[in-house]
């Protein structure tokens, strides 16, 4: 038998006959702001009752007004009002009621995040729950009925747990993150207005430690979003903030609400003007390189950087230093994250390159003749989000993204120049998992990807 949520709070928190709703949510999004792209990947929703806090969350269902039929999965997470609860909790219903039509649950997510710390199927937390509930006919309304739900009821939890609860779960465009959350309690009008400002102020700059149990009622769901957004360089905006007073109630004792869109936005891995900048250093980078390389073939180790007293030499560089010789590797070694001057990177691993790779032995004079050098200075990774390995796959771009691959304790990285030998993107991938360690095959709900770009001056021969 299908296991069924029943409704909770229709008829107090929002209608429940689906003529009213319909007419109440076409009214509230109509006299939203429109929608504009791009659709946000994420969005925060008050969950009063409509009468209340209706108008506010309508500022941000109507930014998914073009995702409709486009959205197939709505993480959806509130605050537990009712039960104290540890962790995150999970529902094991087949589907979730509503007056405009069950919601079927996405099983597989709520498998995947059953697996992970601090979460586990716990229905009694979701059977009076207003906070998520009061949120599906307004997604209905603009998303349809063709999507899966995947509630989470968040209790005493950090940060970093809701934070991984979404990146197992991140998906790309076809997944939607919803945070329901309202804001200041019972405080007079003005008071709930400065206070609500300095809570909108903390989201905006994506400050988890700058919400505490006074500034929302979901902080930490809230605080477990802002986490993972910033470090996914996400944008902001804010799209409503407004109090119970504003509309429908008195002005002694009010409830603030606000709306917020986030939108992904996968930073460029550099600009044109950075890759003048390096390309433009190229001798300099290649002499560094053959410089550490010759010296570590008379004294044994490599040579000092230079000390300069400005430039981007002087600034953090991630670099790989690739040798060949007579068209086949001799040596690859580098650092796929910026931590030292550019400078100390090139010649350390230009060295390490030459005399380190465990893959060869240390390179001997006799081998100058011929020996090519090329230097790869990198951009910074940026976490790919996918959900599947087809998924993967069809966000590759053959010939500009290196990528890094990390499974378990396994993991490997190719730089943007393998795709000349490799330039399928499924044979790209498979010999990448062969790197690491893995079967071509290999694919696990763990897996990660990030990807980078890289600037490559060479190849240089030297005798």
């Amino acid at each position: 038998m299908t296991a069924i949520r029943p409704t909770a709070v229709a008829g107090q928190f929002y209608p429940t006959d689906p003529a009213e709703i319909r007419q109440i949510c076409a009214a509230l999004l109509a006299a939203a702001p429109p929608a504009r792209p791009p659709v946000p990947k994420a969005i925060i929703v008050p969950h009063a009752g409509w009468i209340y806090s209706g108008p506010i969350a309508a500022a941000a269902y109507a930014q998914m007004a073009p995702a409709r039929g486009k959205v197939r999965r709505v993480v959806l997470l509130g605050p537990s009002h009712r039960i104290a609860l540890r962790g995150l909790a999970l529902s094991s219903a087949d589907q979730w009621a509503s007056p405009l039509g069950p919601v079927g649950l996405d099983h597989d997510g709520t498998q995947r995040l059953a697996t992970l710390p601090g979460l586990g199927l716990f229905d009694p937390a979701h059977a009076q729950e207003h906070a998520l509930e009061v949120q599906l006919p307004f997604l209905q309304t603009v998303l349809g009925n063709d999507f899966r739900m995947l509630p989470l009821v968040v209790g005493d939890a950090s940060a970093e747990t809701v934070a991984a609860a979404l990146d197992a779960v991140w998906g790309g465009p076809e997944t939607l993150i919803v945070i329901s959350t309202d804001l200041s309690h019972y405080l007079d009008y003005e008071s709930c207005r400065r206070r609500d400002q300095s809570t909108a102020a903390a989201i905006e700059r994506f400050d988890p430690d700058g919400l505490d149990h006074e500034s929302a009622c979901g902080r930490v769901p809230l605080a477990g979003l802002l986490l993972a957004a910033k470090r996914r360089a996400m944008r902001i905006e804010r799209l409503d903030l407004r109090n119970s007073g504003d509309t429908a109630g008195p002005r002694d004792r009010v409830v603030g609400y606000g709306a917020w869109a986030l939108y992904e936005t996968e930073k460029e891995t550099g600009t044109k003007d950075e890759d003048a900048e390096i390309r433009a250093l190229g001798p300099t980078l290649l002499d560094l390189a053959w410089g550490s390389i010759h010296h570590g073939l008379s004294h044994g180790r490599p040579a000092s950087a230079p000390v300069t007293s400005t430039g981007r030499l002087d600034q953090p560089g991630a670099v790989f230093v690739t040798l060949t010789r007579q068209g086949e590797l001799r040596g690859c070694i580098g650092s796929p994250q910026a931590w030292r001057p550019l400078a100390e990177d090139i010649v350390d691993n230009a060295f390490k390159a030459a005399f380190g790779d465990p893959r060869f032995l240390p390179l001997r004079p006799a081998e100058l003749d011929g020996l090519a050098l090329s230097v790869s200075v990198l951009t910074p990774p940026v976490a790919m989000r996918f959900t599947d390995e087809a998924d993967l796959l069809a966000q590759l771009r053959p010939r500009r993204d290196g990528l890094i691959i990390e499974d378990g304790g396994a993991r490997a990285l190719f730089l943007p120049a393998v795709w000349e030998q490799l330039p399928a993107p499924r044979t790209f991938l498979a010999h990448l998992k062969r790197k690491a360690g893995l079967a071509p095959d290999h694919w696990s709900t763990t897996f990660r990807a990030s990807r980078f770009e890289a600037v490559e001056i060479g190849k240089d021969t030297k005798g």
